[in-house]
């Protein structure tokens, strides 16, 4: 099976670089090769096949129509993080991981759509009709909005996962993600723990050149994800279509096909007989009424000439 890197790639970008030995994590002891000088050396093998997992996983999220969230804090991730999500034109977070972006983002939504309101009202004129000092202090807020929400501006929803470059700097981020159950994919240190992600891919979070090598094959996976998404969408939004067209033209038939069968209706069985054949019961008890009413106007009758009767002997 063709991997999605080469050994020889992930030699050049130096992700075999560990840590030095005193501030391991023992549970990353089966990702480690060796120890040279001091420092940890990461099994590259392990690197590649994790990755490989990482990207699958990528891809089968965003085929199905999910976003992906990269998150790189550190100064070493800013720039690599940026750039892989800008190509797969993904939502990221580079500047510093605010409280409650996805466990309360129903107010995070807020702070965007602010955002999104000042960079309307610069476009739209509004700033032209203000004074000044408004100017100035719409101006300010933008920027500092920006400078944390500008990575998820045209974020509406939850991701479907995270990449995040150094699991235990962005420890806040997996945190929410574990409670609303998004799964994580990390580079993993080896002074980290990587049972904390889901998808661990052991590798040196601190070299640029790694985050970029890691960052942008997983941009790639998303890049073709999205594209089968798309192509889904289409196909769905086709039959959604053609449905609708041939639901029109049967409920424009119906009238006509039923009219068809009653003519090929044998007599006996036409509508019309089968209620009359049953409601006749019906009028013969409609009509006994009617051959009461007399009754019963006669027994009022004999009530009257009772009362009559009995008037009488009261006069004698």
């Amino acid at each position: 099976m063709e991997h999605s890197v080469s050994i020889e790639q992930l030699l050049e970008s130096g992700a075999h670089f560990g840590h030095l030995t005193r501030r391991w994590n023992p549970k990353m002891a089966q990702f480690i090769f060796t120890e040279r000088n001091g420092i940890h050396i990461i099994d590259l093998r392990k690197t590649q096949v994790l990755l490989d997992l990482a990207r699958q996983a990528i891809y089968d999220i965003t085929s199905r129509g999910r976003s992906v969230l990269f998150i790189g804090t550190k100064q070493q991730a800013k720039l690599a993080i940026e750039e892989s999500a800008n190509k797969a034109e993904i939502n990221y977070v580079s500047e510093r991981w605010l409280g409650g972006m996805l466990t309360n983002f129903t107010t995070i939504r807020k702070s965007i759509k602010r955002l999104n309101a000042i960079d309307k009202m610069e476009t739209d004129g509004t700033f032209e009709k203000i004074t000044k000092k408004e100017r100035l202090l719409l101006g300010r807020e933008r920027d500092r909005l920006r400078k944390v929400f500008g990575g998820i501006e045209t974020m509406t929803k939850l991701p479907g996962a995270l990449f995040v470059v150094d699991t235990k700097k962005e420890h806040l981020a997996i945190k929410e993600a574990k409670i609303l159950g998004i799964p994580v994919i990390g580079i993993v240190d080896t002074n980290v723990d990587p049972e904390e992600v889901e998808y661990p891919i052991p590798a040196n979070d601190d070299s640029i050149k790694t985050v970029e090598l890691v960052a942008g094959i997983l941009a790639d996976a998303i890049i073709e994800g999205s594209r089968i998404a798309k192509v889904k969408m289409a196909e769905l939004a086709a039959d959604g279509e053609r449905i609708d067209k041939e639901t029109e033209v049967d409920t424009e038939d119906d009238p006509k096909v039923r009219r068809k069968l009653r003519e090929r209706r044998p007599p006996a069985r036409t509508t019309g007989q089968a209620t009359s054949r049953y409601n006749a019961p019906q009028k013969q008890a409609s009509d006994a009424p009617v051959a009461n009413a007399p009754q019963k106007q006669a027994s009022d009758v004999p009530v009257a000439n009772a009362n009559q009767s009995d008037a009488a002997p009261t006069e004698n």
